[in-house]
């Protein structure tokens, strides 16, 4: 009878259990509403401010950019990391990190049941979820409404990521002093390296910093670092994860004192990109993290050796491909005296005789001339223009494989006169160079000697086409954007590019470098101003130029002697075996008197008809050839007024066909103008090469000292 009587109790104490729960698990949907209504959803703006970095090819950075408010924030996920350095944060942060679901009851539990027993907090509650909730709304009071807060976010990023995206965010957010958030920040700026090489010691030291990122900063407080540093590792000890060995072997590892900067490479190519696209977080190019390395080292330590305020500019470009494999703005992005912030690849200088190849190429693809061709190189007229050697002498006859190789200037100013400079400019612009010469008036045959203004990177581009056999390649130095269609412009026909080859290839080599393995040109601007060497093989082309940005004269600034060195060392930085372009069908391997006739010499009477119809009266009435003008330079450049007056060249011209267009030193000064005056502001003492186009195309130039 009484365990009759007791069954109905247990009935209704199981049904009271049962009726608690039931209101307790109605209970928890409904508070989790009204605190979901009371917190508002999950703020993940942090996880999306990211620093924008700049990688190459295989994904290695280049260079990052801190956020707008000044943070090194850089991207990083799990895979990222070193697995021992994830060994050690979940052994010291939050062992149950797999099994919890963003709050570890256990773990609270304990902690609870300390602080009853001694009155203070022993150990911690906080798992690795409700830090990560805690940093992405970051609060300075710890009340227990923050707390909740934290937990219930906690709850809400378990149920909406995964483990593994959670700690991605924890990598990426983690205070780790200063401005350095996350660790790979962290690791960049404390020991010069990815998150992914880590040592025991390197790895422990960042599992400690974010308890307190500003007492234990390395580059401040190396002792409390160490102390925090060798309690990770204890504690690792403890738990099972590292050997009492391998954790004495990781405390003498010392700890690192200083920041150290950040990767810098390729600055000009990484700002490009961030104008191009500035809401991309990851910004992909298509350069070689090695070879930039190498040609930035490169021309910093040539501009180092040849003199103050001399810069050195670099592209190198992949010929099958069209990828920019480096690109070199600059000696020294922070040298002032260097300018090195002005990326030198895009500014626009005359190039002297580096378009030679282009008249040569022209002139063997419509049979002017063959490569065994015999050209005269002695003193000659086109009207009124003069053309002289660089060194004042002449050879007499040459074959044209020698004028290209020996660079001579009559041979091919001859041979411009004959494919005409109105047609060369032309197919320099339609190959998708970028060659202002200013006005409509008609180029004269000074182009072909540097008479304009071309960029470094279109010159490697043009150069890039002869090693393509002619097809120029559309330039990508995004990986990260589409590819548009190829536009399959071309600079010259196969044969005549092969011939060129043929021919650059024997160009004698500068001091202690090897000749035959590339083919390559020099070219100097007048006034000693610009030297540039440009050098291809099958595989790839490199250019380079050395100057002063602010378009100052250098005295022996010659291309063979500075620039030259310099593209077979980078050559030699490059790596691997010159591959030579593979020779056509129908290419005519002949000695010149093997040549069919009309090839074997050019054709003087064409030159002189050429001639004849450039006679004309145009020449320069001032200032005459050779004059010494003074416009009181030296007192202009020392005044120390802001308002001294600007000295300016009078220029007058006589006879020839207007417009009329003015170039100083290759670049012109203004658009075409009827009238035969003009005027030029000179930037310094030194010399000039003053010279006038009319719209016959015929040329006059006078040389003058300013002082």
């Amino acid at each position: 009878m009484a365990a009759i009587m007791q069954r109905p109790r247990r009935n209704r104490g199981f049904a009271v259990v049962g009726f608690a729960l039931t209101l307790f698990g109605l209970g928890l949907p409904f508070a989790a509403l009204q605190l979901s209504a009371h917190y508002g959803p999950l703020d993940l703006s942090a996880t999306r401010s990211m620093s924008t970095i700049v990688v190459d090819r295989q994904g290695q950075l280049l260079r990052a950019f801190t956020t707008a408010d000044g943070r090194w924030r850089l991207p990083v996920e799990v895979r990222d990391v070193d697995p021992r350095y994830l060994a050690l944060l979940e052994s010291f942060e939050d062992r149950r990190f797999s099994q919890h679901h963003g709050v570890d009851w256990l773990a609270a539990a304990r902690a609870g049941g300390q602080f009853l027993r001694h009155g203070r907090v022993i150990s911690g509650a906080s798992t690795l979820t409700m830090q990560v909730a805690r940093l992405l709304e970051p609060r300075e009071n710890r009340t227990p409404s923050a707390k909740l807060r934290q937990v219930f976010r906690a709850l809400q990023l378990e149920q909406r990521f995964t483990k593994q995206q959670i700690l991605d965010f924890y990598l990426t957010l983690a205070p780790m002093g200063g401005n350095l958030e996350g660790v790979r920040a962290a690791s960049l700026s404390y020991f010069g390296k990815e998150p992914k090489h880590l040592t025991l010691a390197e790895a422990a030291l960042l599992v400690a910093l974010p308890q307190s990122p500003e007492t234990r900063r390395p580059d401040r407080s190396p002792q409390a670092a160490r102390r925090a540093r060798d309690h990770v590792l204890e504690r690792a000890v403890r738990h099972g994860v590292l050997s009492r060995a391998d954790a004495r072997a990781a405390e003498e590892e010392p700890i690192p004192i200083d920041r150290k900067p950040f990767p810098f490479l390729a600055a000009h190519a990484a700002e490009a990109a961030q104008r191009a696209t500035p809401q991309m977080p990851v910004l992909a190019l298509t350069l070689d993290r090695r070879l930039q390395m190498a040609l930035e080292g490169l021309a910093k330590d040539g501009a180092e050796k040849l003199g103050a305020k001399l810069s050195v500019a670099i592209v190198a470009i992949d010929n099958a491909s069209g990828d920019i494999r480096a690109h070199v703005g600059g000696a020294d992005y922070f040298a002032r005296e260097r300018a090195g912030s002005i990326d030198m690849t895009q500014a626009l200088r005359s190039p002297g005789s580096a378009l030679k190849p282009f008249i040569y190429a022209m002139a063997f693809e419509n049979g002017i001339a063959h490569p065994e061709t015999l050209l005269e190189d002695h003193r000659a007229r086109f009207g009124l223009y003069a053309p002289e050697n660089f060194d004042l002498t002449f050879q007499g006859q040459v074959t044209a494989r020698q004028a290209l190789q020996l660079s001579l200037n009559v041979p091919a100013i001859e041979l411009l006169n004959e494919v005409g400079p109105s047609r060369f400019l032309a197919r320099l612009r339609n190959a998708g160079a970028d060659v202002p010469v200013g006005g409509d008036a008609a180029p004269g045959l000074a182009v072909g000697l540097g008479g304009l203004g071309i960029r470094l990177m279109d010159l490697a581009r043009l150069y890039a086409g002869l090693a393509r056999g002619g097809l120029v390649p559309d330039l990508m130095e995004r990986s990260d954007l589409a590819r548009g269609p190829s536009r399959d412009l071309r600079i010259t026909e196969p044969v005549a590019a092969w011939y060129v080859f043929d021919v650059l290839r024997g160009a004698p080599p500068p001091v202690n470098a090897v000749g035959g393995r590339i083919a390559y040109k020099t070219g100097t601007s007048y006034g000693y101003r610009d030297a540039f060497a440009i050098g291809y093989d099958k595989r790839t082309t490199i250019a380079i130029w050395v100057g002063r940005a602010d378009n100052g004269a250098v005295p022996g600034l010659i291309g063979r002697q500075v620039a030259a060195p310099i593209l077979f060392d980078a050559f030699a930085r490059l790596g691997g075996e010159r591959e030579p372009l593979a020779q056509p069908a129908h290419v005519l391997v002949a000695t010149t008197a093997n040549l069919p006739p009309p090839l074997r010499r050019l054709r003087r009477e064409s030159v002189k008809t050429a001639q004849g119809l450039s006679v004309g009266l145009l020449k320069i009435a001032y200032p005459p050839d050779g004059a010494r003008v003074d416009l009181g330079l030296s007192q202009v450049s020392t005044a120390q007024s802001t308002q001294a007056p600007q000295a300016s060249l009078a220029l007058k011209a006589q006879g020839g066909s207007p417009p009329f267009r003015w170039l100083v030193n290759g670049l012109p000064i203004g658009p075409a103008d009827a009238r035969r005056q003009a005027s030029w502001s000179p930037d310094g003492i030194g010399f000039a090469r003053v010279s006038v186009i009319d719209a016959q195309g015929t040329t006059a130039s006078v040389t003058v000292r300013l002082e």
